[in-house]
């Protein structure tokens, strides 16, 4: 294992091949979904105990290190930038600044993901406030999102009352699912979801679970929340608009280069929140429940790891420790890759990972997972699998 406890790419090949088998394709292979064989607690007992210590010195460091970096990168983007000649060379500088500070961003908002988990420190009030921080100055409204993404936890691969990223079943497709089934469509489908997607999860529950009125992320009275909530929601609508209203003052003093700076980065940033979620709920191998079968440790364990390459660490390991994270979400992110070491002999078939490239897994499961049906041999019918065909 390499330093800080992340694993190599070779420990990577080796743990998929010993989970799937030499002779299978792991990236197609359904999971078990029979009761599991061990209990929450012998996988937390194959843990080291120090992997669910929070440092709050260290985690501080990981804000640091991020604010550093895009500190540095609003440098350039201010200073550097606007001195390259010819003009063809800013023009090519802009693209590779938006991704470098929209990555970093991502950083920082996996972090403040982290707050709302309370795994950044011993103390929920600094977590809530390091977050509250954190998220509002990348337009997210802190607690609404804290909120809806426990009740995820809670609930995850339940048909029923699982929170985001819901499959349909076939009967609840619209009308024109078919006709989006190729590759246009798929383009267009993935193109919105990524521009679009997480402004329109946050202000009209898209992809959410269905409620019975309208749902919103900044509506305190809500169906989301309830009554002992509503201050929360209040406050993170408050965040929202005081890191709008900084940005519209520094617009009018400055101009409109905060579009450039700010604004695009921020859009890669929802880009990634949505395809890193997509990928790690949304896959063929995956299960989902209704409620006759579903229970929490089947629903927690069907989730996939990725590997995104660099970005694994830039993105604090939320793409390749996602089982880990969802079996013990107060563990700080640089302890779980050594714990996903260390269940995995535990889980065997019960842990899903999928080494396929992003770009193509995303087109794959794009065109693969279109709606969930019920189990089709034995007698689960209340086992679901992603379906395509019409």
């Amino acid at each position: 294992m390499g330093a800080g406890g992340r694993m190599t790419a070779k420990e990577r090949e080796d743990q998929s091949a010993t989970a799937h088998g030499p002779d299978e394709d792991p990236s197609l292979r359904r999971s078990p979904t029979e009761k599991p064989p061990f209990t929450l607690s012998q996988i937390k007992k194959a843990i080291p105990p120090h992997c669910f210590q929070r440092s709050v010195l260290r985690s501080f460091s990981y804000v640091v290190h991020d604010l550093v970096i895009s500190a540095a990168l609003f440098y350039v983007a201010l200073a550097v930038i606007p001195t390259l000649s010819p003009p063809l060379l800013r023009l090519a500088a802009w693209p590779l600044y938006w991704a470098a500070q929209g990555c970093i961003f991502t950083g920082v908002w996996v972090i403040a993901h982290e707050c709302g988990h309370h795994a950044f420190s011993d103390s929920s009030l600094l977590d809530d406030l390091v977050g509250l921080v954190l998220h509002s100055a990348l337009l997210v409204p802190y607690f609404s999102w804290k909120i809806s993404h426990r009740r995820h936890h809670s609930n995850t691969g339940s048909l029923d009352r699982d929170e985001v990223f819901v499959p349909k079943r076939k009967s609840a497709l619209p009308w024109y699912s078919r006709y989006i089934n190729n590759p246009p469509g798929r383009v267009l489908t993935l193109a919105v979801t990524l521009i679009l997607g997480w402004p329109l999860y946050l202000a009209f529950n898209v992809s959410g679970r269905p409620y019975p009125r309208f749902a919103c992320h900044y509506d305190p009275y809500g169906p989301i929340y309830s009554d002992r909530e509503r201050a929360q929601i209040f406050i993170s609508d408050a965040g929202v608009l005081a890191a709008f209203y900084a940005l519209c003052r520094i617009a009018a003093a400055f101009g409109v280069w905060v579009v450039g700076v700010y604004a695009v980065p921020l859009l890669i940033v929802n880009g990634w929140l949505v395809l890193i979620t997509y990928l790690q709920h949304t896959h063929p191998s995956l299960p989902h429940y209704d409620s006759g079968e579903w229970d929490w440790l089947r629903g927690a364990l069907a989730t996939m790891d990725r590997d995104y390459g660099v970005l694994n660490r830039v993105f604090h390991n939320i793409t390749d420790t996602h089982v880990a994270h969802h079996l013990f979400s107060t563990m700080p992110h640089y302890h779980a890759m050594e714990a996903t070491k260390a269940i995995r002999p535990i889980l065997g078939e019960y842990y899903q990972f999928d080494p396929t490239p992003v770009a193509k897994a995303t087109w794959r499961e794009a065109g693969e997972c279109i709606y969930v049906e019920p189990e089709d041999r034995g007698e689960k019918k209340g086992v679901f699998w992603y379906n395509k065909k019409f």
